[in-house]
């Protein structure tokens, strides 16, 4: 418990000791966060706004931008403010809290849903709006949400737990599972496992089904039209893009057993400041119907200004 530990901090070693590269960084993650704040709450206040998007897959689509939004701001503002310290360090109590993959979590399980509309809309565009009804959509997002919060339980269980007895320097941007492990001072090998299958090997198995079903969605367009073939693939391609930027990282990190690399922290990066900023461009850039709704959007903005 927590009484065997006398770490009451941890020290975050970062990307670079050299001040230069510490500026660079500073810019570019702020540059970053910004992009990711600006494109996620544009296509939520768009989907708020916009009656024509009132779709499951929009309903969908706002709810991962609110996740990306809110998950980017749990690691970049202490990244950032971190690289103007010449010591960064964490209290326990706060590393605890950086364990809280609860939007992480969540997104995993969000992409799962999002497939399952794409294949209801396209496999079964007759029922589409009587399976994917408002209730059901509701019901899907909490679940998201439940099953993000029962694999961050999980995480910060296992860590809290475990005694800290030092050394104290963390080799990493953030307080991450991996490197909190291999801190503890005692052995951690079964515990390893266990993270291993509820990050690494759960990510896998979903990612392979998440293809999978992609598969079979793609298959099963041979059926439409020239114009709707290209419609559905554009927003499909879109779907697999975020899906295989977001876990393919992920699975790096976390499908082999307890171990650090100096590429973790690169990796870790692009699962949690990256693929967030991408995503408003990934799903509106082949989005017709988005690009005119946003348009439309700051349009209106412009002239009540």
């Amino acid at each position: 418990m927590r009484q065997k530990n006398n770490i009451t901090e941890f020290v975050l070693l970062g990307f670079s000791q050299d001040p230069n590269v510490q500026k660079a960084l500073f810019v570019i993650f702020l540059l970053t966060y910004t992009v990711t704040m600006v494109g996620n709450l544009l296509i939520v206040v768009t989907i708020t706004a916009s009656p024509s998007l009132g779709s499951p897959m929009y309903f969908f689509l706002a709810c991962l931008s609110c996740i990306d939004a809110v998950y980017s701001t749990t690691i970049s503002p202490i990244l950032i403010v971190d690289l103007l310290c010449d010591k960064k360090t964490v209290s326990f109590r706060a590393c605890m809290g950086q364990l809280l993959y609860l939007f992480g979590g969540t997104e995993v399980f969000l992409l799962v849903e999002m497939a399952y509309d794409r294949y209801v809309a396209i496999c079964k565009p007759l029922h589409y709006l009587t399976i994917m009804n408002r209730q059901v959509c509701i019901l899907l997002s909490v679940l998201a949400m439940t099953g993000g919060f029962v694999h961050s339980v999980f995480q910060i269980v296992v860590v809290y737990s475990l005694p800290f007895c030092g050394p104290n320097v963390i080799d990493h941007f953030f307080c991450d599972m991996y490197p909190l492990l291999e801190l503890a001072c005692t052995d951690t090998y079964f515990i390893g496992l266990a993270v291993v299958f509820n990050g690494g090997a759960m990510g896998m198995i979903i990612f392979t089904l998440l293809l999978i079903s992609y598969g079979v969605i793609l298959n099963s367009l041979k059926t439409y039209n020239q114009e709707g073939r290209h419609k559905a693939l554009s927003t499909c391609s879109s779907h697999i893009t975020v899906v295989i930027l977001f876990f393919v990282p992920c699975i790096f990190i976390y499908v082999r057993p307890v171990s650090n690399f100096p590429i973790d922290k690169f990796m870790t990066v692009f699962y949690t400041v990256i693929t967030p900023m991408l995503n408003p461009f990934i799903y509106t850039l082949r989005n017709s119907e988005m690009r005119n709704a946003i348009e439309k959007l700051l349009c209106k903005m412009f002239l009540l200004m």
